[in-house]
């Protein structure tokens, strides 16, 4: 085999590959060979096939293992040769002419093919001495854990029947059963019985819920309401729909009186405890949202410390993704890029400039993680694979054999895990300023903070297959945004 550089432009290589026939023939031979003391053909004993009969039966089909063999080896042996770190993997080009491969399967011919591939650029690690940044820090209020608390009281309590004849009102639940049509027609999950709904919780699409006080058990109401133009279902999305409504039930709420044994209804000694555990809850949000805050930051301080050459399949690659997201985004939305303000190209410019930011920053922090020997433990992705499993009860067997069995999903939970340790080997070298402030700032902008810390993180953000599967039980009346 004989290799030859044929091009070395920027992040860009070809190399041509050479086999004689002879060496092909060779390579065949030696297959052929092994195959001999496995093969099991009728008239022959185990071992003793001919070579020759070998190559009649099987010559091409093995021939094609040769040269697959041909091109593992070959790449293998330009990387390690020429020390190269592969953005992707290379793409082969066998010649054109159908007759020169046929020869070479025959080994009749010499064999060259084309090898083209894209490195990763070198670069040095920035000095990040003079990067000084600000970690915001927002404490819960009483208000806050007052006002949490409520809300566990209200999700929690009780609800009796009213009085024979009593009319419904805002905060009952009625259990109702209906059936959708559109146009006259039912559709798809427009159809429930027995459905518990309580009035002015907007679980039900705008306008549904507010139909129905005033109403008395066993009345039939004719209830009409529009599907929002952003509903999950596309052929609901936007259109109107009558449902005939029947109440079965209707219940009141009490009053639920909240003191320690409202909070050993949660596994809590006493309300004191309750609320310790609430500061907490509330607390480890605000503390998420103050990283997220503080990486977006740290990740436009790295993005302007670097500006070297992109591998471009990596940046096209990338974009695709953002693209389908976009495209996808306003096709749910029924948006165009008018509506949005914009035209497709200076989107496509936009966008772009994200891709690029992206692949930048998960060089930068690839590079980061590799000089300082960060590694993930396969412990750790199983504590995370454990997490992603709780995510989704009734369904834990399924997500994690998924997972176990797709080697791609599990590198997708080990991402994010290398990720945030990369980001605090990081922050340990910048100057960080805690700064005191309201929930209110800190929340500040929250959208496009998240945005943003999205665009610069190679994580995905979560597992849309399993979340669209966990809302198949609900009504398609219930799935309003």
């Amino acid at each position: 085999m004989q290799v030859t550089e044929t091009l070395s432009q920027g992040l860009k290589r070809e190399f041509q590959v050479s086999l004689a026939a002879h060496e092909l023939e060779e390579r065949l031979n030696s297959e052929l060979s092994t195959l001999k003391d496995k093969a099991q053909i009728k008239g022959f004993r185990p071992g003793k096939v001919p070579v020759a009969h070998l190559r009649k039966l099987y010559g091409r089909s093995v021939m094609a293992d040769v040269l697959q063999n041909a091109v593992n080896e070959a790449n293998q042996k330009i990387v390690a040769e020429n020390n190269l770190k592969l953005a992707l993997e290379p793409k082969v080009e066998f010649p054109g002419e159908q007759s020169v491969v046929e020869r070479a399967l025959e080994a009749k011919a010499d064999l060259s093919f084309n090898v083209a591939l894209e490195v990763l650029p070198t670069f040095a690690l920035a000095d990040l001495s003079d990067v000084s940044l600000t970690k915001f820090v927002a404490k819960p209020s009483d208000a806050e854990i007052d006002e949490a608390i409520g809300r566990m009281a209200a999700s929690n309590r009780a609800f009796s029947a009213r009085d024979e004849g009593a009319a419904a009102e805002t905060g009952d639940r009625v259990t109702i059963d209906f059936v959708g049509r559109i146009d006259g027609v039912e559709f798809d999950g427009g159809k429930g019985e027995g459905i518990d709904l309580e009035l002015g919780s907007g679980q039900f699409i705008p306008g549904f819920e507010e139909q129905l006080v005033g109403a008395k058990v066993g009345e039939s109401r004719v209830v009409k309401a529009t599907f929002p133009e952003a509903y999950g279902a596309e052929t609901l999305a936007g259109k109107d729909a009558a449902f005939d409504v029947t109440v079965t039930a209707i219940q009141a709420p009490g009053e639920t009186v909240i003191d320690d044994d409202f909070a050993k209804n949660f596994g809590m000694d006493s309300l004191e405890k309750l609320r310790e555990a609430v500061s907490g809850a509330i607390g480890n949000d605000f503390e998420g949202q103050s990283r997220r805050k503080l990486k977006k930051d740290l990740l436009d301080a790295l993005d302007g410390k670097y500006a070297f050459e992109l591998p471009p399949s990596l940046v096209h690659q990338e974009f695709a993704a953002v693209w389908a997201q976009v495209e996808q985004d306003l096709k749910t939305r029924g948006k165009t890029f008018a509506d949005e303000g914009t035209t497709e190209e200076q989107a496509t410019a936009e966008y772009r400039k994200i891709a690029e930011r992206r692949v930048r920053l998960g060089l930068v922090l690839a590079q980061v993680g590799e000089t300082a020997d960060i590694k993930v433990s396969d412990d750790e992705v199983n504590q995370a694979l454990i997490a992603r499993v709780r995510q989704y009860p009734g369904q834990e067997q399924q997500v994690w054999d998924f997972y176990r069995k797709n080697a791609q999903a599990l590198a997708e939970l080990r991402a994010p895990l290398f990720e945030e340790k990369v980001v605090d080997h990081v922050l340990a070298q910048v100057k960080l300023v805690e700064e005191p402030v309201s929930k209110e700032a800190l929340f500040a902008e929250e959208e496009d903070d998240v945005a943003a810390s999205r665009e610069a993180s190679q994580a995905p953000s979560g597992d849309e297959t399993a979340s669209a599967a966990s809302d198949e039980a609900l009504p398609a009346v219930a799935k309003a945004d």
